[in-house]
This record gives C-alpha cells, structure tokens and sequence, in this order.
C-alpha cells in the first residue's frame, strides 16, 4: 500500500464503479422524491402538467397530450403564453428587477451584468426596433451572432412579439448562412461587426455580407458594434445599428404577444446524414416547460445561484440550458465569449471562482482537454462554491468522470451526464443528482415520464448486459414537432411506426447505439453508423475509445474503421496523450493491450497513431469521416467545417512516414 494519500485515493476511484449523491445535496435538492419515476408512470401523461405549473399561461390549456395524429404529437392544446414574459416580466413583476439575469465575460476581461430589470428594458426597446423594421408575428428572424448578450436578448425580443428565431451558430461559413435563411424564408438578420477568438479581432460582418449575397431578396440587417475602433465597419443599404436602434426605442413598453402553445418558437438547423441541413422546429408551451423542469430536475437550478453551462448558444444546449431553461426558472446565467485556454488554461476555473459558480454544464471533448491539461489548473482556484456538475454533447468515458468527480468537484458534487439531441429540446437519459446513484460512463436511467428503451433489431426489449437501438417509446412535451416545411422527411428520418400492426403507436429512432445494464442505466454507445465490422464482428467505435482513453497517460482517442484487405475492415487508432507522456513504442504496446483486455483480440487496433490534435468541427466533435479516409488511405473530403484542418494533413503525413 502506498504512503501517499493522493494514490491511494486514484486507486480507489479507479475501483469504485459508483457514486451515490451527497447527503448535504439531497437535503436541499429541487427533487428528492424516490417516487418520482413510479407516479409519473402511473400518472402520464398528465404528470407533465408540473412542468407546465412552472409557467405562467395566459390562458390555461385543454389537454395535456393530444396524440390523435401522431406522430404529430401537440401538447398542452388550448394553452397559450409568451416564453418572453416567462422569462423576464414575471421575474421583475415577482420582485426580482434588481437579481442579476445575465453575467457575462468578454474574452479580454470586459463584463457586462444584466438585472432583469435591465434585460426586459433592452428586450422591448430592440422588440419595438423589430416591429418598426417590418418584423410581424410568424416571421423568421435569422441570429448569426456569437456569444455576446445581445443575442439572448434578440432572441427573447424575438419571442415577444411572436417571430421564430433562427440562430446560426457565428463559426459556420458564408454559404451555411445564405442556405439556412433561404430555406427559412427569412427576410432579417442580426449580426454583429466581430468579436475576439484567442485575443484576435475576428471580421464577422465581412462573412455576413458574403453570405446575404446568396439569399434570395432584400434582407433586413441589424449589425450589432462589438469590436468598436477595433474594425472599421461601414452599413450598407437595408442595414441598421443595432445600438442606435435600441437608444431610440429607449423606454418602449411592448405588450408580449400571446402564442398558442404549439405555435413556433424557434427553428434550429441540423446538420442531415444527406441533403440540406434539417430545421427543427420548436413550440413555445412543450418546449419552454420541458427546458424548465428539466431545468429545475437536472441542473437543480435555483433562483438564487449563479449557473454556467459552457456552451454556445449556436447550440440547442445553449438555447435549452444558458436561455430558456435558466431565465424561465429565473436564475443568474452566465455566458463567456472565449476559449477555455485564453490567456491561459485556468481562464473558465477562475472565472467559477470569481463569480462563486453554483452549477456548471460542460461538455466531455472540453473535460478531456482539462485532463490533457493537467491537475495544476484547476488547483490555482477556489472551486468549493460549486454544487453540482453536468456533461451533455456526447458520452463521458469512465476515466474522464472520475477525473472530473475529484479534481473539479472534490468529490462533493454530483454529476449529470445527460443524453439529448436537438430534436428531443432537452434531456432525456439522465440521473436525477438528489435520487439516482451514479455510474461513471453511464448516462443513467430515463428521466421520469420519458419512455426510453433499448431494443432489437425486431423492436424487442433487450435483456440487461445486451446492446441495441435507443428507442423513445411515447412522446415527450419538448420534443421536435416537424421538420421545417417537410412533415415527409420528419417521419422518414425520426419515426418508425411499432412493430405490432394492431396498435397505431410510432417509435422515436435517434439512431443511437446503447446498452442496458441490470438497474435500468443506459450507457450510450455512439450513433449506430459508428460501428466498424472486423471479420464480420460489429465493434462500437465508442467501447474501443473508452478502452483507450482508460489507460493512464491517454487524453482522449478517437477510433474509425479502415479498409483491410484480409479483415474487410480494420480498428486504426488516433491518440492524444497527456502533457509529459512520449508517444513511444511502449505506450502504442499499452494502447493495445488495454483494447485487447477491455474487448478482446478481435479488437486488437491494426494502427495507433500519436497526435497532438484531433480534426474537429467548431462545435467541438470529432470529423470521423476524415480520418476514416486517412486510415483507408482515399482522397480527403471537405475539410472547410473543421476548426484546425491543418491537422488533417499533419496526421496524413505521420500516417504516410510511418
């Protein structure tokens, strides 16, 4: 046995394969009712009316679920409200004008910190700017902007007077603009002049105006001044300051248009395995209550903290988790313009201790940088304010939510790693933080209300240990309603109708592999296409990048079939290892032994490949395709979406040399 206290307790966690919640968290948790999952089985699917209690309604809906014409599924119908009141009005009508709503940090240290009562004052002076432009009810309105607060506040604007939103996330190209808002029909824009990325002023309207040059008719431009004597930007005709806009609506007062409940929201494009991006539409009552509780369930969000989720509002967890959910449950939400390394790697632990941040939202890519990283970073800060920490973007490996558990929240806060999509508008699969007992690498069991199921390829219930197709078996009140003008495509692409002719149900495929273990907890294995077949053996590229990463010194790998002429298909491996780690011989020998003891021969990798990065979109997910096409040794495909494409070639080349 070691002397040392600190080894001791890394080799405790790596044996303990659970974690239950603390006792001093479960006292003061938004929900604590082990019951909780039973009654709102017993009770659907009127139990989702305490997600619709938590709003205030203009006028009180008729029915929970009306299902007659599913898979068009409508909730809370007769209902009506405004998701811009639900975020602002009733919180300063409540008395909470003066409680921070908005904190937010520029990348060079500048802060801006917005009260509600701040909030909803700039919201009607830029929703009566709008309306003076020609925006009308059930118009789009198109956001391209980056994470400064007015696109929050465009977006509530947005809301409040009953024109859908469409953001664009700001790292996407001239032409994703022009294809997102002619598919939109959206006839006005909110940009913004630039912003910072590591320190450098960053040119956002040069790509704006590149994109309006592909959309059909006159747009409608609000430009946003961020970079001020920083860039020099000049408006053209049909564009508009958006600070001079908001001076002269100062002290409008703009009455919030009543929406019936499954009236649009917002419309958020996804990328589609083929063809044009796919917009997702969202609805104001379904989708603001389930963000709510989900809000309130998950995150445990309280009026009175001081909540981070470290994502960009580009995102739907950004829509969902830094906007809607936060500001309806009437918290403080911060948001940050930069990167978590700029000017240094402690940038997001110093600003947790700076603002005593309660609850903190992140995503595993960012989680196995910190690792990469080091100890070191988080250590220079006081995190003790911190109650509770969460994961979303895709599945966490055992290794990285053990690091997280103990460096970021000593051991004392509760993690959420939650499964969701665009098209689901909130968390699905989750443990609830005051009930469930965590298992590191698994998301959890399905939230209450939610039927989540893993099934076979004959829509049966797998045994527990198998693996199969997650399965949503009944709707859910934030769930995606249709395809923007494509009822044909949302069927085709999400639905399948239940293997038994006699019912008239419909199942919802995400198109996620996942496994079932004996308490019910799913763990996410990867999408369904992320398989590689080896000698007619079907391998999960997530199980064999979970082996990888469990080795000590590996920061984070990512693993894709490649073409072999014996096999048919082969596992190659691309590796990052932590700061100080070599990248010799006897580590590539440890990576595979660690794939062959975690899986077996049949997984042995046919390569390891040691780099510095991975190629990775802006969103931060890892552009598989590309390094299938190294390991197969074809032609690159279009590397304009990556954040870092110089990588691609870099690793070709290691790959070529080797």
């Amino acid at each position: 046995m070691s002397d040392d206290p600190a080894v001791e307790l890394e080799a405790r966690l790596e044996e303990q394969e659970s974690f239950e919640p603390p006792a001093s968290f479960v006292e003061q948790a938004n929900v604590s009712d082990e019951g909780i999952r039973e009654r709102f089985a017993e009770e659907w699917p009127e139990c989702w009316t305490e997600a619709a209690d938590l709003l205030t309604w203009d006028e009180t809906y008729d029915e929970v679920l009306d299902d007659s014409d599913a898979p068009h599924y409508e909730w809370f119908t007769g209902g009506s409200l405004n998701a811009s009141a639900n975020c602002l009005d009733r919180h300063v009508a409540n008395g909470a004008k003066n409680r921070a709503a908005i904190k937010w940090e520029g990348e060079l240290g500048e802060t801006r910190t917005y009260t509600y009562g701040d909030l909803l004052n700039e919201v009607e002076a830029f929703a009566a700017s709008l309306r003076d432009l020609g925006v009308e009810e059930d118009d789009v309105v198109t956001l391209y902007m980056p994470m400064i607060p007015e696109l929050p506040i465009a977006m509530l604007a947005c809301a409040r007077i009953g024109a859908p939103h469409s953001v664009v996330f700001a790292g996407f190209s001239a032409d994703a603009l022009a294809t997102r808002m002619n598919s939109a029909e959206s006839e006005y824009l909110v940009t913004c002049d630039g912003y910072y990325r590591r320190g450098d002023a960053l040119n956002h309207k040069e790509k704006t105006d590149n994109g309006l040059r592909g959309v059909e008719g006159d747009v409608e431009t609000v430009v946003v001044d961020r970079l001020g004597d920083e860039l020099t930007h000049f408006l053209g005709e049909h564009a508009h300051d958006y600070g001079e806009l908001v001076e002269a609506h100062e002290g409008a007062s703009v009455e919030p248009v009543s929406r019936d409940a499954e009236d649009m929201l917002f419309l958020m494009y996804t990328s589609g395995t083929t063809g044009e991006p796919k917009g997702v539409k969202h609805t104001t009552g379904g989708y603001l209550a389930y963000t709510a509780w989900t809000s309130q369930a998950v995150l445990d969000v309280k009026p009175e903290d001081t909540y981070w989720c470290a994502a960009d509002i580009g995102w739907i967890t950004g829509h969902s988790y830094i906007v809607y959910g936060p500001l309806a449950l009437g918290t403080t939400t911060m948001m940050y313009e930069g990167t978590p390394d700029y000017p240094e790697r402690d940038r997001l632990w110093k600003l947790i201790e700076k603002n005593r941040v309660d609850t903190f939202y992140t995503a595993p890519t960012a989680i196995r940088s910190f690792m990469k990283w080091g100890t070191e970073y988080p250590e220079r800060h006081d995190l003790s304010s911190l109650r509770l920490l969460g994961t979303v973007g895709e599945p966490i490996n055992p290794r990285a939510w053990k690091w997280y558990y103990k460096h970021i929240g000593n051991e004392k806060c509760p993690i959420v790693d939650t499964w969701w999509q665009t098209e689901t508008g909130g968390m699905m699969v989750t443990t609830l933080p005051g009930i469930d007992t965590m298992k590191p690498g698994s998301a959890g069991p399905p939230l209450p209300g939610v039927d989540a199921q893993v099934v076979d390829a004959n829509d049966d219930p797998v045994e527990a240990g198998e693996a199969g197709y997650l399965t949503v078996q009944k709707p859910w009140p934030g769930m995606l309603r249709t395809l923007y003008k494509n009822d044909e495509r949302f069927i085709d692409e999400y639905w399948r109708e239940y293997s038994d002719p006699d019912t008239d149900e419909w199942v919802y495929f995400p198109e996620d592999g996942a496994k079932l273990d004996d308490d019910g907890y799913i763990t996410v294995l990867g999408r369904v296409d992320d398989v590689i077949n080896v000698s007619g053996h079907r391998l999960g590229t997530m199980e064999i990048e979970s082996a990888i990463v469990g080795v000590s010194g590996v920061a984070e790998a990512a693993v894709v079939g490649g073409t072999h002429d014996v096999k048919g298909e082969a596992v190659y491996t691309y590796v990052i290892l932590e700061d100080g780690q070599e990248p010799t011989e006897k580590m590539r020998e440890r990576v595979v032994e660690g794939v062959e003891d975690a899986i077996g021969p049949i997984a042995r990798p046919e390569e390891v490949i040691f780099t510095p990065e991975l190629p990775k979109t802006r969103s931060g997910k890892i552009m598989r395709r590309l390094l299938e096409d190294v390991a197969s040794g074809a032609e690159l495909g279009d590397t304009s979406t990556l954040r870092n494409p110089e990588i691609v070639a870099e690793i070709q080349a290691q790959v070529n040399e080797d």
